[in-house]
């Protein structure tokens, strides 16, 4: 199975971003068979920049989103999102890309579950 999720809001603030990849790890950890796929929209894409300092016991949006590329997920960014941050010429996680809209086209048109958060 073929799950896509997308992401649109910041990576602290709210506890979407947090959700979202909770139920990616549980899927992959449940459901090994099962192909993540994750892109990020709007605010999200600041959740691909590297170096996040949390709080001691505070989730890492960092730490998670390298153990679902991992685990064989895959990550990417929406270009015009990013270039709109100002985020677009910076390093960003391993494993993470900037891409296109019609590359989520093509993954939500290919995937088997598609969920928004």
């Amino acid at each position: 199975m073929k799950v896509l999720l997308i992401l649109n809001n910041a990576p602290y603030g709210s506890e979407k971003t947090y959700n979202a990849l909770r139920l990616a790890m549980a899927l992959q950890k449940e459901q090994p068979q099962t192909e993540i796929y994750i892109f990020l929209l709007a605010d999200s894409v600041t959740a691909a920049l590297p170096v996040q300092v949390t709080p001691q016991g505070y989730y890492n949006i960092e730490r998670m989103l390298k153990a679902v590329i991992g685990k064989g997920g895959q990550v990417k960014t929406c270009g015009a999102c990013s270039e709109a941050r100002g985020i677009q010429n910076l390093s960003l996680l391993e494993g993470v890309e900037i891409s296109t809209m019609s590359q989520l086209a093509q993954w939500t048109a290919g995937s088997d579950k598609v969920l928004v958060f």
